[in-house]
């Protein structure tokens, strides 16, 4: 794949971090490189918009935050609205982890009953309780079964996913999940749904960071977005021992407690 280059972009890494959410950046750039992709690297935030085309983005990465922090990001991301909603609706490859998932829905409202804008890019309705949903989880493989994913024959070569949440926001979609809660709460602790898919966009509230925990997700991405501009069959296998080593011990721990 020598001959093949993709784009990185990380949006609000230095506001929306919480708990190492921009390993997910640094686990997808490593996976490119291994595979002797060319690999070009975008930042986007409040006080330094790199100069780029979005026509040259090919994934984009957003993480979470407190709500404090989507305030200060909402205003400005409503600027790009427009471009992300062409972004997705094209086959862009993104991922949005917790606070950036809530703010691509209609309604956020805060703990303090504040409303805090959103993108308005999905039915996604959130309301922030006092109490928090916090701790490991473990979600089943939703994405093959999926109407709105593009691509739905890539090949898993694990099924469940792992993570860590910690979020005050409920959630609540008709959209098709990114999978069914095994373990712990995932979007509102009671219909069993975690996150969100639609063409090549993933919402989750799974940190951790999520992709150095599930790089089969990570290379799902990959494969999307090569696909998508290059129309590519499949994508070079890696040796994963030691991460699926690290993803098998947790989900054995999680489903036996």
């Amino acid at each position: 794949m020598e001959n093949m280059e993709l784009t990185v972009m990380n949006m609000y890494s230095d506001i929306l971090n919480t708990y190492g959410d921009i390993g997910n950046f640094t686990c997808i750039n490593q996976r490119i490189r291994w595979r002797n992709i060319g690999l070009n690297i975008q930042e986007c935030t409040i006080d330094k918009d790199d100069d780029f085309n979005w026509e040259d983005i090919d994934i984009i990465l957003i993480g979470g935050g407190s709500d404090n922090n989507q305030s200060i990001v909402s205003h400005h991301l409503l600027e790009q609205r427009k471009e992300l909603v062409e972004f997705v609706e094209t086959g862009g490859v993104l991922i949005a982890i917790c606070g950036s998932y809530q703010m691509f829905g209609n309604v956020y409202v805060d703990v303090d009953g504040n409303d805090i804008p959103c993108l308005e890019v999905f039915d996604i309705e959130t309301k922030s309780a006092a109490d928090r949903l916090i701790g490991d989880i473990v979600i089943s493989n939703a994405i093959n079964d999926s109407n709105n994913v593009i691509n739905k024959d890539f090949s898993f070569k694990l099924e469940d996913m792992v993570g860590f949440e910690n979020h005050g926001g409920r959630t609540y979609h008709n959209h098709d999940p990114l999978g069914y809660v095994k373990v712990g709460f995932g979007n509102n602790g009671e219909d069993k749904k975690e996150g969100m898919v639609y063409k090549n966009f993933i919402g989750s509230y799974l940190h951790g960071p999520f992709l150095p925990k599930n790089p089969h997700i990570a290379d799902y991405m990959i494969f999307n977005a090569l696909n998508r501009k290059y129309s590519i069959d499949e994508i070079e296998e890696l040796n994963d021992s030691i991460e699926i080593n690290a993803h098998n011990r947790m989900l054995k721990r999680l489903l036996s407690e």
